[in-house]
């Protein structure tokens, strides 16, 4: 496969989101990617809809261009097994909880004696030098203590809440997959390896003060923590006559670029709260909800038309289906039609970068459980006899 990391073979012990889609980055910009799933499979191969057993609707967007092998990590003959796929891997990646992978003798120290040039990579709910060290986490867990559900409350008035995306475990996966690719650069550099942990908690959290630490920023507090322009009730799609539009105006040019669309070319000096960008945060409320009510006056395209002679930022407002229809991303190649070996006609997403010199290739369809293990077994060196002995008592899956 082409691709930046052409050439790198990664270990892939995740489950769930997190981990699978920082594997999934990776395979995106070229590396071979080996999961290595227990003979149940992924849990996410089993979250419906679906058209087949074990082949679920997010397993199957996870899971793209990598190789599918089983390995029943509680017989000692499967580990044995993986620690043999080690000694030719580059990058080794887990979100099982360190203690389980201690018991396994799958830990930094035993892997790295195998391969001392190996990228360990432990994606967890809390750091290891923390309290809650080992400690269970899931996304929603995650989203409460990072800070998510306050937002939500915040913003809404009303309950606190959970995004509707699993937040925390996408924020995460993201920091995993540009430390895998920061450290295959030291490695080259160096000639040595490293651990690294990747922490949920400090993923979502610095995701979630970076822009609403606020008056908590200083000490002592100069206010109260929240950017207010991001949590106002009235920061949403605008209603039109007719739709809903979305609007930015930000900058001082926009803004007398709009006064100026909508007839009235002195309002922004005349009225203050518009006058200036910091006049406009302190007001934003008031500034929103203004917005809104002119937004009512005209349908969707009249807007459309008149804001884009004003240059002022604007787009429409789509669904999951208006974007599979959007061609935009058609044009770009992002998203496209795939023909899978077992689940037929398929809706398919690219990977988000673009490459003058080294472009990956496409990816290749998310794998059926356990469909690479007899070729990856013979690859570390298995004859057919012994493939067929761990077949046969269930330490993989053919």
């Amino acid at each position: 496969m082409a691709g930046p990391l052409a050439g790198v073979r990664v270990l892939d012990l995740t489950t769930v989101i997190l981990g699978p889609f920082a594997t999934q980055i990776l395979a995106g910009l070229g590396a071979e990617v080996i999961k290595i799933e227990s003979p149940e499979g992924d849990d996410m191969r089993h979250v419906v809809p679906m058209r087949n057993p074990g082949m679920g609707h997010i397993y199957l967007h996870l899971n793209r261009g990598k190789k599918s092998l089983v390995l029943d990590l509680k017989q000692a003959k499967a580990r044995e097994a993986l620690l043999r796929l080690v000694a030719g891997a580059d990058v080794f990646i887990s979100n099982m909880r360190p203690q389980a992978l201690k018991r396994l003798n799958l830990h930094y120290e035993a892997l790295s004696a195998r391969q001392p040039r190996l990228i360990y990579v432990n994606c967890c709910g809390f750091s290891p030098r923390g309290p809650s060290a080992g400690r269970p986490a899931y996304d929603d867990l995650l989203q409460g203590m990072g800070g998510m559900s306050w937002l939500l409350q915040k913003y809404t008035g009303g309950e606190p809440g959970y995004a509707p995306v699993p937040l925390a475990d996408r924020v995460t996966g993201l920091h995993a997959a540009y430390a895998v690719c920061a450290a295959l650069y030291a490695r080259e550099k160096t000639g040595r390896g490293q651990s690294i942990d990747v922490p949920m908690l400090e993923a979502i959290t610095q995701f979630i003060l970076g822009d609403h630490m606020g008056g908590l920023t200083f000490v002592p507090p100069k206010g109260e923590a929240g950017y207010p322009r991001l949590l106002t009730p009235n920061r949403r799609p605008y209603r039109t006559k007719d739709g809903y539009l979305c609007v930015l105006i930000y900058n001082d040019k926009q803004w007398r670029s709009f006064f100026a669309a909508i007839g009235d070319p002195e309002g922004m000096e005349r009225d203050p709260r518009f006058s200036t960008h910091t006049n406009r945060a302190e007001s934003i409320d008031e500034v929103y909800a203004w917005v809104a009510e002119i937004l009512r006056t005209r349908t969707t395209a009249e807007w459309r038309e008149l804001l884009d002679k004003a240059d002022i930022p604007h787009a429409p407002m789509k669904s999951p289906a208006d974007i599979l229809a959007d061609q935009e991303l058609a044009a770009t190649g992002f998203l496209r039609l795939e023909d899978h070996p077992s689940e037929g006609r398929m809706h398919v997403m690219g990977t988000p970068t673009e490459w003058s010199e080294t472009a990956p290739d496409g990816l290749t369809p998310a794998p059926r459980l356990g469909r690479d293990s007899a070729t990856l077994l013979a690859e570390a060196g298995y004859s057919e006899d012994e493939i067929g002995a761990l077949a046969a008592a269930a330490a993989t899956l053919l």
